[in-house]
C-alpha cells in the first residue's frame, strides 16, 4: 500500500513517467516482490535481495537486475542458481542475474573507507552495471 501511495504522489505531483525502484538486502528482496506484483512500475535493480522466500519468483512484470556477491553468507549461490533456472524458464521480461566474484554481502553500497583495494574494481562495475541497467529503462 505505501509504495502505491508513493508512486501515486511521484506521477501525479512531480509528473514522474517512469518509475524504477533499487534495493539492498531486504529491500532486494523488496524489489524482487514489486517486480512480481506491481504493474506501475518500469524497472527494477535488486542487490543481493534475499530470495529463499518466494516461491514463484520468476513471472516478473518488468526488466530487473539482480546483483549477487560470488561470497554472500545470506544468499548461497545455490538460490541464485535456481534463482536463475525459474527465470530462464518463466520470465518473459529482460532480466539479468550477476554474480561478483570474490564480493561478499553489502559490497556495492560499502563506504569508501571500507573498500579493499582488491574489492574496489568490482564495487565500481556494480555501480556502474546498476545506473546503466536503470537508464536503459528509464
Amino acid at each position: 500500500r505505501e509504495v502505491d501511495v508513493i508512486l501515486k504522489y511521484l506521477s501525479e505531483q512531480c509528473g514522474a513517467k517512469k518509475i524504477g525502484v533499487i534495493g539492498f538486502c531486504w529491500g532486494g528482496a523488496a524489489v524482487q516482490h514489486l517486480m512480481l506484483k506491481n504493474p506501475h512500475l518500469k524497472t527494477g535493480v535488486s542487490l543481493y535481495g534475499v530470495i529463499r522466500f518466494f516461491e514463484d519468483r520468476s513471472t516478473l512484470l518488468h526488466p530487473t537486475f539482480f546483483i549477487f556477491a560470488e561470497k554472500d553468507d545470506y544468499i548461497p549461490l545455490e538460490q541464485v542458481t535456481l534463482l536463475e533456472q525459474k527465470l530462464k524458464q518463466n520470465c518473459k521480461v529482460d532480466y539479468k542475474v550477476k554474480i561478483y566474484p570474490g564480493q561478499t554481502h553489502g559490497f556495492v553500497h560499502r563506504k569508501r573507507e571500507d573498500i579493499n583495494p582488491q574489492d574496489k574494481p568490482y564495487i565500481e562495475e556494480g555501480r556502474k552495471d546498476m545506473i546503466n541497467w536503470l537508464n536503459k529503462y528509464l
